[in-house]
């Protein structure tokens, strides 16, 4: 059975991740968490990158694509590491996202984006018990 708790373990072990948190972008909430949280925990982080989304998603020059195309995920970059925001399904009104930060020496930006999308279909596409 695929569900919350092996999905963020599987993310967590894409190398150079840090830590992640499943979000309830309707009420900013953590839904789980895992990894370190060390300067904000996991509530905070919820509640901030919940803004992050928010924002983004209201931009008309960044949701007015020519090619019709929706926001499927957000990439913060750092001096030491990079902060991926992935929608779950692609659905802001689906309510979930992902965040995940990634250590910049050890991680691979466009590995984790695959490794994270795939893990994310398997979680939408399976059993969502915990």
């Amino acid at each position: 059975m695929f569900g919350i708790d092996s999905c963020l373990k599987r993310i967590m072990d894409i190398p150079g991740a840090r830590s992640v948190t499943l979000v309830d972008a309707a009420s900013g909430l953590s839904v789980a968490a895992a990894g370190s949280h060390d300067l904000l925990d996991q509530h905070e982080d919820a509640a901030s990158t919940t803004e992050v989304v928010r924002a983004v998603l209201q931009c008309p020059a960044l949701i007015n694509s020519a090619y019709g195309d929706d926001i499927t995920e957000i990439i913060v970059c750092g001096s030491g590491g990079y902060h991926l925001l992935n929608l779950v399904n692609g659905d802001y009104e689906g309510r979930l996202f992902v965040h995940v930060l990634f250590d910049d020496a050890t991680g691979n930006l466009g590995m984790a984006r695959f490794r994270i999308r795939g893990i994310l279909s398997e979680l939408v596409e399976g059993d969502h018990e915990r």
